[in-house]
């Protein structure tokens, strides 16, 4: 942010995002403040692990093994100082409403299956789902039910104004899948099916994110009420616009794609606007879609190529 802001020569971050005509506004409730451990790990309010890996363009986070990582018993996990849904702080999401009241509405950072994998440790996690599928089902459970409760105060405080709640959990890798679809339907889909439900209840509609190659997955996250999926990670033949919009067209709203590894931090600010018009063109003809990156913008964009995307939109 810091690089773009330098060369734009500003720094007010709502200018910026109105100078590139960006439609939604993601509201903003304050969580508890992540602590440091020794050895210069942070562990936030779940019990996520992480160091600030020192790049060439700043510190970047880094995952750890999560404080349940020794865990050796389910008593273990349920001991935990697990948090409630009152340590988010709310109070600002009516005001938030009032200002970005032009804008679609974004809410939330509720994950039902990686960041629980996070907390446990991917490793550990993955055996769990094979040797202690109820551990699974407990910290799964404990997240849902956490964001059902955060979601349903958040629509409640501004009287269902919010448009989009977020949901996410990565099931791809750049390769295919993560997990098999026997373990998606067991141990994420009752979870993403509880959470999606709960949002369309409330008024509201889903943006699911997985990174990685997901099309096998497109079928069953429609089946389960996923409106828009995010990010359209660009990772082999079956994520091109072109299929994806002859599959799914009129199903479900992509939002993403433009290729944050190659595109957006090697191309011209020519070609990263003709493949940005692309997109537009292939996914949005007829509607159903919504520009954006492939993943956040990371520090090794150029900034004239950032500029360069939105600018293909107009």
């Amino acid at each position: 942010m810091k690089r773009l802001f330098d060369h734009i020569g500003h720094c007010d971050r709502e200018r910026l995002l109105e100078d590139l005509r960006i439609d939604v506004r993601h509201l903003e409730a304050a969580a508890p403040s992540e602590r440091q451990l020794s050895g210069g790990v942070f562990q936030n309010f779940w019990g996520e692990r992480f160091i600030m890996r020192p790049t060439p363009w700043g510190p970047m986070r880094e995952d750890e093994n999560g404080a349940l990582a020794s865990a050796r018993s389910l008593a273990d996990l349920q001991e935990f100082d697990w948090p409630t849904p009152d340590c988010i702080d709310r109070r600002s999401l009516p005001e938030q409403c009032r200002r970005y009241g032009q804008y679609a509405l974004l809410y939330g950072f509720a994950d039902v299956w990686q960041r629980p994998g996070l907390v446990r440790g991917w490793e550990n996690f993955f055996l769990d789902m094979a040797e202690r599928p109820d551990w699974v089902h407990f910290l799964c459970r404990k997240f849902t039910d956490f964001y059902l409760e955060d979601y349903t105060l958040a629509a409640r405080l501004t009287r269902n104004r919010i448009d989009l709640y977020l949901l996410l959990s990565d099931v791809g890798s750049q390769h295919g899948p993560l997990i098999s679809m026997a373990m998606f339907h067991e141990f994420v889909a009752p979870y993403l099916r509880q959470m999606i439900d709960r949002i369309h209840e409330i008024g509201g509609r889903v943006l699911y994110h997985s990174c990685g190659l997901v099309r096998s997955f497109i079928p069953e996250l429609i089946r389960l009420g996923v409106d828009v999926l995010d990010p359209i990670q660009p990772v082999g033949e079956a994520m091109r616009p072109e299929r994806l919009k002859a599959d799914f067209a009129g199903q479900i709203c992509f939002r993403g794609g433009i290729d944050v590894q190659h595109v957006l931090p090697s191309a011209s600010p020519h070609e990263v606007e003709a493949e940005a018009a692309r997109y537009c063109r292939v996914l949005g003809d007829g509607g159903g879609y919504i520009l954006g990156p492939a993943h956040l913008f990371q520090p090794d964009v150029p900034p004239e190529n950032i500029l360069a995307m939105y600018r293909a939109a107009r």
